[in-house]
């Protein structure tokens, strides 16, 4: 089973590099972030043409995350719990049925943070990222293929960016920030990418700001965490930076695992 974590950046702008990456790569689930739009205006209709159903969690112009999948939801949950004053767009749950058992897929998109010195954006950014941890420790408990699939705004390491020096003093590589990444794994995920290879030049997003595609300034930002019992089933990880020199392409690229397991 593949399945894939790509921030689409404006899902209606890009629609057409959507549909034509569903035929090429032939995902079985796809968590979008970023996809601007309410739920009611999100282009459902050419997405389900292709045989997937469709869940969103929208907001107008900017955030809001979608599931794509070919197989059937049996749960779907919206909004990552611990803030009822959040009114952010940025996490979405589904839970399919498996021949090894339930399969739970998130699809989130956390908080830039940036500018580090503002007196909210940082520290939402931080009580997201604690939120996601109690959240994901109580979801462990269930003993699930569990895929936590997103855009997390966290450089993991130096070698995760092509200059590390430039990132210093942005909100992605606080070290607040890599601790909070690292608190979440050390809960007993698995880092998709990172257990395939240790690779440098290893990215998933290039700003479109002088020439960072043309020059591999990258960074990589886009990760799957599985839990032990979807990282039992793991066979394989993949970034496919091809669709980045497509015409109008997202800054992000699509994140690809397989898992070993089949529609119930």
């Amino acid at each position: 089973m593949k399945i894939v974590t790509w921030n689409i950046n404006g899902v209606r702008a890009r629609i057409g590099n959507l549909t034509h990456w569903l035929t090429e790569s032939a995902p079985d689930i796809v968590c979008l972030q970023e996809i601007k739009t309410v739920d009611e205006q999100f282009p459902r209709a050419e997405i389900e043409a292709l045989g997937y159903n469709v869940e969103t969690h929208g907001q107008k112009g900017f955030n809001g995350v979608a599931i794509l999948s070919k197989l059937r939801f049996d749960e779907v949950n919206r909004g990552l719990p611990g803030d009822d004053t959040d009114e952010q767009a940025r996490f979405i749950e589904g839970v399919f049925s498996t021949d090894k058992g339930a399969l739970r897929v998130a699809s989130l998109y956390l908080p830039n943070g940036n500018p580090i010195d503002d007196d909210k954006k940082f520290p939402y950014k931080l009580s997201w990222m604690a939120r996601l941890e109690r959240w994901a420790e109580e979801r462990l408990r269930l003993e699930e293929a569990l895929v936590l699939a997103g855009d997390y705004n966290v450089i993991p390491e130096p070698i995760d960016a092509r200059f590390p020096e430039n990132w210093l003093g942005d909100a992605l590589f606080q070290p607040q920030t890599r601790q909070a990444f690292r608190r979440l794994l050390n809960l007993g995920f698995t880092e998709a990418v990172r257990a395939v290879t240790d690779a440098p030049d290893t990215y998933t997003f290039w700003d479109y700001q002088a020439g960072a595609w043309q020059k591999n300034n990258g960074i990589r930002i886009d990760h799957l965490l599985l839990s032990p019992e979807a990282a039992n089933r793991f066979s394989s990880a993949s970034i496919e930076k091809h669709v980045r020199a497509w015409e109008k392409p997202s800054d992000h690229v699509p994140v690809a695992i397989d898992l070993a397991l089949q529609p119930a």
